[in-house]
């Protein structure tokens, strides 16, 4: 990994290359190895931090998101099916769909609550995005739950340390909503609104929470990094040498390095030119350590 500035927190390149959709980055610590998705690349990519090593694996339709199971295996949310992957055999298990009768939306930004269920957003595939996406969530029985509706495009989910709050934000809104969370049974309520955002500072996409309760937010509008206290107070801004991040996570041995995804998508040749770092994965040490990853549980 090199440096890409002296600037503090010193920002380094993981892999550099051209994702279109770079996403849903995840920290496996069994293996020592960063997973991230490329969405409409339809694939699942690795790399060992102890070797560099690289692997990938292929999906019939875009991979939304996913996690890491308590028995090894990846789930993962495709365009609408849900299923259970084992990343040595290639043997895949269909759980669960999502979404089935909305033709207009395809899973979103997701991840594995402090309950053991996975929380998969969706989102509206149309130019002028309206607000018929939703979120769900998933158990390893296969159990599907309708729980926030009314979104554009659903993002930044995220738990506080001791898994009752949760974090949800609407990249379109733009905001970020917090919820009162009940990790026994996954019950959200009290839904209050934590962060009104605009272009300026960044759109809020994918997130990530630390140990101090604060909520890390990628400004996909804005090549912004941003940190928010628990009371919404931006706390610190970091400019990033790509123009749309989209998901910070955290990883390491001891939780305080961040890892973050980026996309192309859309971009023009003169953009592309400009930012030649575009879609690639970047990575940046933080003195916070983030919430340690949960992992579904299968039935």
């Amino acid at each position: 990994m090199s440096p890409i500035s002296a600037n503090t927190p010193e920002i380094n390149i993981l892999v550099q290359a051209r994702f279109e959709l770079g996403e849903c980055p995840n920290w496996d610590a069994a293996n020592n190895r960063l997973l991230w998705a490329d969405i409409l690349g339809r694939k699942i990519h690795a790399v060992s931090l102890s070797d560099g090593m690289r692997q990938s694996w292929q999906f019939d339709s875009e991979v939304g998101c996913f996690g890491l199971t308590d028995r090894g295996r990846f789930v993962i949310a495709l365009r609408k099916d849900v299923i259970l992957f084992d990343p040595i055999s290639g043997a895949q298990e269909k759980i669960a769909e999502i979404d089935a009768g909305n033709d207009m939306s395809r899973t979103n930004d997701g991840k594995i609550g402090p309950d053991g269920a996975f929380w998969i957003g969706t989102m509206d595939q149309n130019v002028e995005k309206k607000p018929v996406a939703s979120v769900y969530r998933v158990t390893g029985d296969g159990t599907v739950e309708h729980k926030i509706g009314g979104v554009k495009i659903s993002n930044g989910l995220a738990w506080g340390p001791d898994g009752k709050v949760m974090f949800h934000s609407d990249s379109r809104g733009p905001w970020v909503n917090r919820w009162d969370f009940d990790a026994a049974t996954g019950a959200i309520s009290n839904c209050t609104r934590f962060l009104d955002l605009d272009d300026t500072l960044g759109r809020p996409d994918g997130a990530a929470a630390d140990m101090e309760g604060c909520y890390w937010s990628a400004g996909v509008s804005a090549g912004n990094l941003n940190r928010f206290a628990p009371d919404g107070t931006l706390l610190q801004s970091i400019a990033l040498p790509v123009p749309s991040p989209t998901m910070p996570c955290f990883g390491g041995p001891d939780m305080k390095t961040i890892f973050v995804t980026s996309l192309t998508e859309n971009y023009s040749a003169e953009k592309l030119d400009a930012f030649p770092l575009a879609g690639s994965v970047l990575s940046l040490r933080v003195d916070v350590p983030g919430v340690p990853v949960h992992k579904f549980r299968e039935a």
